[in-house]
């Protein structure tokens, strides 16, 4: 592709997380292309293109699935043409200036991404020293601090993402003004930070992402229902739910096994989710009403937020109200309960509630045991839970009748 480009007649550079990742001997996930080609031009060159955005505009080339992301060289010069680049209250809306390489660079968020991979002579070209600050293990934003979180407040939680991910420390003064302006996410919007936090918790890095976004007071602007749950919990229960769900994503990644969003934001809800059905539930709601109600109001409030599509929110209520049916083990109700589409979903969700200690651990053994045992053993279980819950209710009617008495 940097070949066609080059024959073309125009520069083309390997540019961003491909290098830098290339460069720490990690496996690039995708690669980005930076070209003096303007958008139409790489049309011109390649057919599979197809051109997108108006923030930035940018072309998008097609190998199969695979996509190359092609960004014209921008520039931070101002301009007479209408249209090219809109700033309010110091955010960049729309940035469609065009400049040099060296003008790309210094345009580029931190010092480790403003790297060029140059195929014409195998070069690394660094106008940043971001050769430095990559063996040196640090995150730093190029130029103002503070103008270029105001241009673009997802840089705050690129800052964490790429700590995390990378195991780097953030240069103070880059650190420093983070907490400061976290409000600043508010004004970003909620579509962009469904993908931002994607990719915050499915990198391979999760864990550690929530602490750091907890630490620099980010984690409220994203789910403010939820840090308000934890802010204020009686329990250890909650956190360490919420830890375990973070740390079971990355084990299952490191393992190369799949994890849906669905479930992700399902423990990232589920407090302030179970919180409000407990309240519905004492003011007089029936139980599956109370979760329900409670479901649909946590996801509403969110929605200003970090807007969740509903191919995962129908999703995450299943497994939610699924847990409910975790403790009627009589019958035929586990074998239904264990043909639900959501069920495998829902059942590694109270694990997860078992390992925190929300729910006793010898609810979720019988499940397990339960999904083992051959046909006759399961008739066996659900007889013995039957006799279980008969003898509760003996033992209840034989109190009830001593207090009589």
């Amino acid at each position: 592709m940097l070949t066609r480009l080059s024959k073309s007649g125009y520069e083309a550079y390997l540019v961003g997380g491909g290098v830098r990742d290339l460069l720490l001997g990690r496996e690039p996930k995708d690669f980005d292309v930076a070209t003096n080609a303007r958008p139409e031009e790489v049309k011109q060159v390649f057919n599979n293109c197809r051109l997108i955005g108006r923030r930035f505009r940018l072309a998008h080339v097609h190998f199969g699935r695979e996509i190359i992301e092609v960004a014209t060289f921008r520039s931070n010069q101002k301009t007479t043409e209408a249209g090219d680049r809109q700033v309010e209250n110091g955010m960049i809306l729309r940035d469609n200036v065009y400049g040099t390489l060296e003008e790309d660079a210094q345009r580029r968020d931190f010092t480790i991404n403003a790297l060029y991979y140059n195929i014409d002579d195998f070069s690394v070209v660094d106008f940043a020293n971001g050769m430095v600050d990559l063996q040196q293990g640090v995150i730093r934003l190029l130029g103002d601090v503070e103008s270029r979180y105001r241009e673009d407040p997802v840089r705050l939680l690129r800052a964490i993402r790429f700590a995390a991910k990378l195991g780097f420390v953030i240069e103070p003064a880059t650190e420093a003004p983070i907490a400061r302006f976290a409000p600043l996410l508010g004004e970003v919007p909620s579509a962009r930070l469904y993908e931002e936090v994607l990719k915050l918790f499915l990198g391979g890095a999760a864990l550690e992402s929530f602490e750091k976004l907890r630490h620099y007071e980010l984690f409220g602007q994203l789910f403010p229902a939820t840090e308000e749950a934890l802010s204020h919990e009686d329990h250890e229960f909650p956190i360490t739910f919420v830890n375990r769900g973070m740390a079971n994503t990355d084990d299952r990644l490191s393992q190369g096994k799949s994890v849906t969003p669905a479930f992700l934001f399902a423990v990232l809800l589920w407090e302030p989710v179970r919180l409000r059905a407990e309240r519905f539930e004492a003011e007089g709601a029936h139980p599956l009403e109370a979760l329900q109600n409670a479901a649909a109001e946590v996801l509403s409030e969110q929605a200003k937020h970090v807007s969740i599509p509903k191919r995962f929110s129908y999703p995450m209520r299943d497994i939610w109200q699924l847990q409910a049916r975790f403790t009627q083990r009589q019958g035929k109700r586990p074998q239904r309960l264990a043909s639900h589409p959501k069920f495998r979903a829902a059942y590694d969700f109270l694990l997860l509630r078992a390992e925190s200690g929300e729910v006793d651990q010898e609810l979720a053994d019988w499940w397990t045991l339960y999904q083992h045992a051959n046909g006759e053993e399961k008739v066996s279980m659900t007889e013995q839970g039957r006799r279980g819950r008969g003898r509760r209710r003996r033992k209840r009617r034989k109190k009830t009748q001593t207090v009589d008495e």
